[in-house]
């Protein structure tokens, strides 16, 4: 039998072996038809946990589920025929030990399809995520300010402005790329420290309010899209403000079924003849 793969997508030793060249570009996806539009343009993309504050309205991560992070997962991977696709462990899915870490881990694997996992954690992860990379699980680290964390570290803001924060941000990081991670997301980490440990480290850094010397960036794609109207992070840049125009489309739909405009008789299916 061919043991050939019949996908075109980036691998995720393709995403490593970019480190030092051109920028990475990721964002999220959580659906089929986003995760089609953004695809051609992406060289990652994750399917976040960030989805339990985007699409269902949760205050934090925590809530979100392995069965969620797999419904999405098989969602984005039926748009994505190029970029990369990597999948967040949810909270409560991998710290408990490396056998949790690596049966979670190889369900989304098997169930999605996707090309591998995210988890948050630096020295204190870099067990299980050797332990998961030397048993066929490409793992993205993630270091700096870990929102699954929030309840214990204080709310969410930037890191490493005190020698104590930045210390431990460097040995995070340090312990994730020589646990044998392919990438590593830098969140929320004041601009040098996120600067200095892009050229430190081995693998690709990917920044979200760090820094431009990192080796690729990731946006939360609604955010990018301009979805939100009532909070604005600083690291945020809005590339489109879809919002109003939402909001617009909707006003002038609703005025038009009130008034009986729509549907027009091309809308509608005439007698057969």
């Amino acid at each position: 039998m061919s043991t050939v793969g019949h996908t075109k997508r980036t691998t995720p030793a393709a995403i490593e072996a970019m480190k030092g060249t051109r920028p990475i570009v990721s964002l999220t996806a959580y659906t089929t038809p986003i995760a089609r539009l953004l695809d051609p343009h992406c060289d990652l993309l994750l399917v976040g946990d960030s989805l339990g504050m985007v699409l269902y309205g949760m205050d934090t991560t925590v809530g979100v589920t392995l069965d969620m992070m797999i419904a999405h997962g098989q969602a984005v991977m039926r748009g994505a025929k190029h970029a990369c696709v990597t999948v967040d462990m949810p909270f409560g899915s991998y710290q408990e030990s490396k056998e949790q870490a690596f049966r979670n881990a190889a369900r989304i694997l098997k169930e999605t399809g996707c090309d591998g996992v995210k988890l948050e954690g630096g020295e204190e992860m870099a067990d299980t995520v050797a332990f998961l990379t030397s048993r066929g699980i490409p793992v993205f680290g993630h270091v700096g300010l870990m929102p699954q964390q929030v309840n214990t570290t204080g709310g969410y803001r930037s890191l490493g402005r005190s020698e104590k924060e930045a210390a431990k941000i460097r040995r995070d990081a340090k312990a994730i790329s020589e646990a044998g991670a392919f990438a590593m997301a830098i969140e929320g980490t004041v601009e040098p420290l996120a600067r200095e440990i892009t050229a430190a480290v081995a693998i690709p850094t990917i920044g979200i309010g760090a820094s431009a010397a990192c080796d690729g960036q990731i946006l939360v794609s609604d955010d990018m899209l301009g979805l939100f109207n009532d909070f604005k992070p600083r690291f945020v840049k809005h590339f489109a403000e879809l919002a109003p125009m939402i909001s617009k489309a909707a006003e002038a739909y609703a005025e038009e079924v009130k008034a009986r405009t729509f549907p027009a008789l091309e809308h509608t299916f005439p007698p057969k003849k």
